[in-house]
């Protein structure tokens, strides 16, 4: 006898992974984030070197001020128009555990043979950085099979009618 998964009890109208997905989900957005990260924060230097095109990287960054994840800021070089640069938002520098989670696991399994192009390090003692999973009790959890999901807050059940 088999016994379905507990979680088909409970809704997924209002979950936040696909909530996130739908601002985060499309192929260059993260791309973006890198660049601006790492201090590219004028459009056309973000094209470059990213190589995204144009009308994407113009979608993307319209999207991602849309949801408050960069912020435009005016700039104008002498005898140039007005441009703008994009700049991390609070909402947007708490993407960058995501990211350096992201680039972990790139890291460890797509990296070229001579290791990863980019590390991330510690400002203070120059260590890189790693994304872990700690609970809200302080406990670093080593095993992943000790993560469970169950109901939060704002679960819903599903309406068996």
């Amino acid at each position: 006898m088999t016994t379905s998964p507990s979680a088909l009890a409970w809704s997924t109208d209002n979950c936040t992974v696909g909530r996130a997905m739908a601002v985060l989900g499309e192929r260059w957005t993260f791309v973006v984030l890198r660049e601006v990260f790492n201090g590219v924060r004028r459009f056309d230097d973000i094209r470059r070197h990213s190589g995204i095109p144009r009308q994407v990287l113009s979608n993307r960054l319209a999207l991602l001020v849309e949801q408050d994840v960069l912020r435009k800021v005016p700039y104008r070089s002498e005898g140039e128009r007005e441009r703008h640069e994009y700049r991390l938002t609070e909402k947007g520098f708490a993407l960058y555990p995501v990211l350096v989670a992201v680039a972990d696991w790139g890291d460890r399994y797509l990296a070229d043979p001579e290791g990863p192009p980019v590390e991330v390090a510690h400002r203070d003692c120059g260590g890189v950085l790693h994304a872990e999973l700690v609970c809200e009790h302080g406990h670093r959890v080593e095993d992943l099979r000790d993560a469970v999901p169950r109901p939060g807050p704002g679960a819903k059940r599903v309406d068996a009618g």
